[in-house]
């Protein structure tokens, strides 16, 4: 294991690949801690976010052979995984809490968002905003929402993406641009 150590993560998922529990072992800890404060930040729920680190990690072992550095790096593959699991847990923890709802039979006194209108100009808004992130080149995309969704600082996305941090802001500023191009006067900065 300590040679291990030694590798680059690429390496390690070559041997990941070939069904090295040792090589995921450190692959695991070089990238859980990052794992799990993204899935902390995203769901806000320590029993949550811990099921959505074991579960990206579960599917990183079953999957490692789609892993391709060609991508990107191996902790931005992992986080990739770990943002998706944790919007996942999300809708399933969304549709748990109001059936329970039902099931007590309260429902009745959540509001239902669906029927205001500024419930309707937030999800239009927020359609505007999801498209206009997907126009974005991957990179400056992915530096945005782990920024401004995931709630990083610049310094934690340099360390995540692997990259400095000099990188990091000029992909935020220049994504930032290109959006407020896109969206005129949705992303405004307040005065």
């Amino acid at each position: 294991m300590a040679d291990l150590g030694l590798l680059a993560d690429e390496d390690l998922m070559q041997l990941v690949r070939e069904g090295d529990s040792s090589a995921f072992e450190v692959v695991y800890e070089r990238h859980a801690t990052a794992a799990y404060s993204l899935a902390y930040r995203m769901t806000g729920r320590r029993g949550l976010a811990e099921d959505v680190v074991q579960e990206a990690f579960l599917s990183l072992w079953r999957s490692g052979a789609r892993y391709d550095r060609a991508r990107g790096s191996v902790r931005t593959w992992v986080l990739g995984i770990v943002h998706n699991r944790a919007i996942d847990g999300l809708r399933r923890s969304m549709v748990h809490d109001k059936r329970r709802a039902s099931d007590e039979g309260i429902e009745e006194r959540f509001e239902s968002g669906e029927r205001t209108d500024v419930e309707a100009v937030r999800r239009r808004e927020a359609a505007e905003v999801r498209h206009a992130l997907s126009s974005l080149p991957p990179e400056q995309c992915r530096a945005i929402e782990l920024a401004y969704f995931g709630g990083f600082s610049h310094a934690e996305i340099a360390t995540m993406l692997d990259m400095p941090i000099g990188t990091v802001k000029g992909r935020i500023r220049l994504g930032l641009e290109k959006l407020r191009g896109a969206l005129g006067e949705l992303v405004e900065s307040p005065a």
